[in-house]
């Protein structure tokens, strides 16, 4: 049986802030990085099998 999820604490003051802050800030990604990303998963979907 699963255990029960707790409830999320609300960030209150500096870690709010923080929080915040750091959500604004937001890195994209470059399109290198895409295709490697995109290659590497397609390199392990050729060489995985799962069985069902």
């Amino acid at each position: 049986m699963a255990k029960p999820i707790k409830e999320t604490p609300i960030l209150r003051g500096k870690d709010a802030r923080n929080f915040v802050s750091n959500n604004r800030a937001v890195k994209k990604v470059s399109e290198e990085e895409k295709r490697q990303i995109k290659e590497s998963y397609n390199a392990l979907k050729g060489i995985s099998r799962f069985a069902f």
